[in-house]
Formats: structure tokens, C-alpha cells, sequence
């Protein structure tokens, strides 16, 4: 390796530590900062919150990581421009693409360790959140529950509640939405009720008073039924918060819960379901929904597959576009560097989002969804480059 290459990694190393750090503090301020109305006065042990944080932390690793790469390469790229070093170095016969070389190996190495990290580590401490969170709630039962505000700490349904009380369980103004029956969506309301478990702790059971049940069928809401009660009881199973059944009936973890060969595996299952079902028109309705529902559901798993490599990806192609926007931006240090990488993340991000919202509509394929904002990416990238390799070299002659 020569002298420049290791020059340009040792100068990388503390602007992406700096971003790395201050980025995920920022994360982790704004996750205390949505949750700590649910902690504070709940009689909730530090140790419990201080290790729910560490769990819920590790996502963000995965978006802190190529960020920080950005910025670091930004400030790096900037500063070396400002101080006329790149002009010094091209004017010895080194372009832009031969001075990228160091931060992208360094960028490769970083995302094989996303990757792994994606991939084994994170499912597992999204899991041990969720677990943790389902101890908190069974020892406080309105913990999931978030006033004025729909909780949905239980799959398939979402709870809004207008008040709660944390030592009995009491609520009131009470209003629940069950999504879980195919063809039809439920709407409870309630003057008040209250949630507990079952004295084995197999069963939440919430009981509501003085209310009623409206019942539609969709899609085409050809049926509409409503009933009155005074005391309408809820039974869920406690264990497993935020499990649900695959169609080939056995537990599976939500998406943020699986590596990507579970992902794959899942959506296998589900494409063996689809391919073999005859033509929808020739099925009635319950079935076409089904249907309906497992394509949706594949779709899910193949755009959280490709994610998980995606996402690692964005490293490298964020390194690559730090290369020309740190010439670029030349003066301005931290500032300017955490500036243009928001604004690149900001772009990136919105691509994911979109077209994983188009894939999971079955209106793209999920791989040309997630993998199109790492291509428009590294493509801007490049062309930057080349554009800017071929004007500091007409600028030196």
C-alpha cells in the first residue's frame, strides 16, 4: 500500500468515528424521546430500560454505518481539496478514480461486516427487544398501551386509548381496530375497560364496558352489521407478542426478527402457495383473498431480503459519491460534510421507502425496488467523477 493510500485511511478514521458516534446519539435521543413518556412513572428498573435501548440500538447501527461513511469520505475529500493536496496529486498523474481506491476497500471491508451484522446479529437483539418488551408488558400490562395514540403491540390489532391508569389496568374512551380476519374489518368502541392477564399468565384479557361492534365487509363493503353490549371481553395469547402464523401454520417472527435465508425461506413457501392455486377468477371469494393476501406477504419478504444486502451495499456506493461531493464542497469541514450527506441519505432514503412501498403493492419487482436506489446512487457517483476527473486534468495542463 502506499504512502498516499495510507494517508487518506488514517485521515478517514476520526471523521467517521465522530459521525458514526454522533449519529447513532442522535438515534438513540430521538427513540428515549418517543418512548420516555412510557417509561417514566411506569415502575420500570433502569437495568430493563438500559437494555431495551442497547437492543433497540442495533438497527440503527445499520443506518449509522453507511452515513458516517459518507461524511467521513465528504470531510476527508474536502479538506485534502482545500488544502490543494488533490490538485498536488493530480498534477502527479493520479486521478480521482485512482484516489478513491483506499476509501473503497476500506468501504468493501465495511460492508461484508454490515452484512454480517444484518444478517446474524441484528435479527437476534430485534428479538430480544421484543421479548424484553413483552416481559415489560406482561408485569404492566398498560405499558404497550400509549395514550391518545394507536399502540400496536398486538399483531393484527390497533388500540387507541384516551386514558390509562398504570397500577389497575383501567382505561377509558376505549376505541379497537381488528385487522385479522381476512374479508372483514372490526371496529370496538368502549365508554371504558381494563387489561390484565390470566392468573397463569397464558391469556391477555382485556374487558370493555358499555359499547359497541361495528362490523364491514370489504372489499366492496357489501355488509354492515353493528351491535351494542355492556361487557365485551378479548382474550390473546400472551406468549409470543408479535408472532404470527406462516400459511404453512408454523411461528414465524416478524420481518425485523428474520436473517435473510429465513426471508427466503418464507417467501419460497408462500410462491409454492400462489403458483399452485388455479386462476383467480375460477375461485371464490375467501380464496381470492387469501391469495390476495400471501402475494402481498411475499412480496414483504423478498423486499426485506433485498434490504438486508442493500442497505450494506449503500457503503460502498456512499463512499464511491463522498469521493467527488468532498471536492466539491471543499471548505466547510463537519458542517458541510453532515449537510450533503443528509441530503444524500435523505434521497437514498426516500428511494428505499418508495419502492418498497411499490413492491410490496405487487406494482414492482421487490428486487428492482430496493436495488435501484444503490444503482442511481452509485451511478450519480461515477459521473461526478468522471466529470471532475476530466476537469482537474484540463485545469493542471
Amino acid at each position: 500500500m502506499k504512502i498516499i493510500d495510507r494517508y487518506i485511511l488514517k485521515s478517514l478514521v476520526g471523521p467517521f468515528l465522530l459521525s458514526f458516534v454522533t449519529i447513532v446519539f442522535v438515534l438513540v435521543m430521538q427513540f428515549l424521546a418517543g418512548f420516555s413518556d412510557r417509561f417514566l412513572g411506569k415502575g420500570i428498573g433502569i437495568a430493563d430500560v438500559a437494555e431495551l435501548v442497547m437492543l433497540e440500538s442495533a438497527w440503527m447501527v445499520v443506518y449509522a454505518v453507511p452515513m458516517a461513511v459518507l461524511v467521513a469520505v465528504i470531510m476527508t475529500y474536502g479538506a485534502m481539496t482545500n488544502n490543494s493536496e488533490i490538485t498536488v496529486l493530480r498534477a502527479s498523474g493520479h486521478s480521482l478514480f485512482r484516489l478513491s481506491v483506499p476509501v473503497l476497500l476500506a468501504a468493501a471491508v465495511l460492508t461484508v461486516l454490515v452484512e454480517r451484522f444484518n444478517n446474524v446479529a441484528l435479527p437476534g437483539a430485534n428479538y430480544r427487544a421484543k421479548t424484553l418488551m413483552a416481559d415489560i408488558v406482561r408485569a404492566k400490562p398498560s405499558f404497550g398501551l400509549t395514550e391518545n395514540a394507536f399502540s400496536s403491540f398486538i399483531d393484527g390489532y390497533s388500540i387507541f386509548v384516551r386514558k390509562t391508569d398504570d397500577v389497575s389496568g383501567q382505561m377509558s374512551d376505549v376505541r379497537l381496530y381488528d385487522l385479522t380476519r381476512p374479508g372483514y374489518r372490526t371496529m370496538v368502541s368502549a365508554e371504558k375497560g381494563r387489561v390484565g392477564f390470566s392468573p397463569d399468565n397464558r391469556f391477555l384479557v382485556m374487558t370493555l364496558f358499555n359499547g359497541e361492534i361495528h362490523e364491514i365487509q370489504v372489499p366492496g363493503n357489501t355488509q354492515y352489521r353493528t351491535m351494542g353490549f355492556e361487557r365485551h371481553r378479548l382474550v390473546f395469547e400472551s406468549s409470543g407478542f408479535g408472532f404470527s402464523r406462516s400459511f404453512q401454520g408454523r411461528m414465524r417472527g416478524s420481518v425485523r426478527e428474520m436473517s435473510s435465508a429465513e426471508l427466503l425461506e418464507a417467501a419460497g413457501e408462500l410462491k409454492q402457495v400462489t403458483v399452485a392455486a388455479v386462476s383467480p377468477s375460477l375461485l371464490p371469494e375467501p380464496e381470492r383473498q387469501r391469495l390476495a393476501a400471501a402475494r402481498k406477504q411475499y412480496n414483504t419478504y423478498m423486499t426485506q431480503y433485498y434490504k438486508k444486502y442493500a442497505l450494506p451495499v449503500a457503503c460502498f456506493v456512499f463512499a464511491l459519491a463522498g469521493v467527488p461531493l468532498g471536492v466539491l464542497a471543499r471548505r466547510g469541514g463537519f458542517g458541510a460534510g453532515a449537510g450533503l450527506s443528509l441530503l444524500f441519505f435523505v434521497l437514498y432514503w426516500s428511494m428505499i421507502m418508495a419502492g418498497e412501498k411499490l413492491a410490496e403493492r405487487g406494482l414492482l419487482d421487490p428486487a428492482t425496488a430496493i436495488w435501484s436506489a444503490d444503482v442511481v446512487i452509485a451511478l450519480a457517483a461515477f459521473l461526478m467523477i468522471l466529470r471532475l476527473n476530466g476537469s482537474v486534468a484540463g485545469s493542471s495542463r
